[in-house]
């Protein structure tokens, strides 16, 4: 790591494990590169499909004034990740939609690097910036009506 912001992004993830040490061992010499680290403490995530997900992403960087929060993507099952606060309240409903919070866990690569299907869109920075629950959803929106025209 040549910079702060990846180190400072290493340990704002690794905080939310259990045992940050091991976690940052795991990414650095672990055989797969990824660890296991618990929604619902410092961030919960939003799945959903790929196509739905890489559009959404596209408004998300397009709004002015907007930091995008970390955005996971999923090669192999074809899903977007996308890491909002912890709302152990909201719930939300949608074709393909999926939500980690409080009791699921989250396979996270390094925040530097992809590892296997695991990479990062928008990696975090470090300073516990996340997507906002409304954002995403407007973006969500926007989306599945793109979607909806491609066809």
């Amino acid at each position: 790591m040549r910079n702060a912001a990846p180190k400072q992004a290493m340990e704002w993830l690794a905080a939310s494990a259990a045992d940050p040490r091991a976690c940052k061992r795991e990414w650095e010499h672990g055989e797969s590169g990824t660890v296991l680290l618990p929604a619902g403490r410092f961030w919960d995530v939003l799945s959903v499909p790929e196509e739905l997900g890489l559009l959404a992403l596209d408004a998300l960087l397009r709004l002015p004034r907007s930091e995008p929060g970390p955005t996971l993507a999923d090669t192999a099952s074809r899903r977007v990740g996308f890491f909002l606060p912890p709302d152990p309240v909201s719930r939300w409903v949608g074709s393909g939609i999926r939500y980690a919070g409080t009791g699921a866990w989250i396979a996270v690569p390094p925040p530097y690097r992809a590892a296997g299907a695991l990479r990062w869109l928008v990696p975090p920075d470090g300073s516990g910036t996340l997507h906002t629950p409304t954002s995403v959803e407007l973006a969500l929106f926007q989306a599945a009506v793109a979607a909806d025209c491609r066809r």
